[in-house]
């Protein structure tokens, strides 16, 4: 049996149950109608259960049965077990790397698939695989208060934490701390690995730390920053949606970082 992520642009294909959960279709074979420029790929599964995973991008959404509909694959997280939504993700991100890798980015032929994570360039040989984008998250801790932020790129009014991608020749503790004092002007000191999270949105690595505040005022960067402050857990704002490390990060402090701060 083969489990299908079926996608059209990012949203998924997934079946309600008769017990009202959702899964996605496990079939011998594909179980929409596919033209013939839509390619089916086999997906390594990332649990290690032998599950075979197969993946295809639809040009047009499908016809849906009663118990079948299309989710984004955000939302997807709220009603897919949480393994098959990392599976979700990590298809989404294979099928982004196909579209945007048909031609070879030194002599410009097109690129034939070689391994199932690998191609080909069909006149210089050259192979690619699909890349990550990495990106460091802070919650930065000030006594009883931590360090939320609003970005302008946030698609709502929740304030987040500081966060930014990784650049060439720099450590995750060089990038945090870059980050946090380009975005905010201020030192940090004790950097601790919390946790890293695949961010299919649309090929990204998340890896959390927690961080002391050190010294300095508080200036945010106004092209990154619109909003920001320090807050206490009596007094928060909205806070990021549970699927992101973001939302792990400041639920970790609620539950352990606040009494470790008081004992201070």
């Amino acid at each position: 049996m083969t489990h299908w992520y079926v996608f059209c642009k990012t949203d998924l294909l997934i079946e309600r149950q008769t017990d009202g959960t959702f899964t996605v279709p496990s079939a011998d074979e594909v179980p929409v109608e596919l033209k013939p420029w839509e390619h089916v790929h086999q997906v390594t599964p990332n649990d290690g259960d032998g599950t075979v995973v197969k993946t295809v991008l639809l040009s047009q959404p499908p016809r849906l049965s009663e118990t079948q509909e299309m989710c984004p694959l955000r939302k997807s997280y709220y009603k897919l077990p949480y393994q098959l939504y990392l599976k979700a993700g990590k298809c989404q991100e294979i099928l982004y790397w196909d579209c945007n890798t048909k031609f070879c980015g030194v002599c410009g032929a097109p690129m034939k698939l070689h391994t199932a994570i690998s191609k080909r360039c069909t006149q210089c040989d050259k192979e690619v695989w699909p890349q990550l984008a990495i990106a460091v998250i802070v919650l930065i801790r000030r006594g009883n208060e931590v360090l939320l932020v609003h970005a302008h790129n946030f698609r709502s009014d929740f304030y987040g934490l500081v966060a930014g991608f990784v650049e060439t020749g720099e450590t995750l503790e060089e990038a945090v701390k870059r980050e946090v004092m380009e975005e905010t002007s201020i030192s940090i000191k004790n950097i601790r690995y919390f946790a890293s999270q695949p961010w299919p949105y649309p090929s990204g690595l998340m890896v959390g730390f927690h961080a002391d505040y050190e010294a300095g005022t508080l200036h945010l960067q106004k092209s990154e920053l619109s909003r920001g402050g320090w807050f206490s857990s009596e007094h928060l704002p909205q806070i990021p949606e549970k699927l992101s490390i973001a939302r792990m990060l400041i639920d970790d402090w609620l539950k352990n970082g606040i009494s470790s701060a008081n004992d201070e």
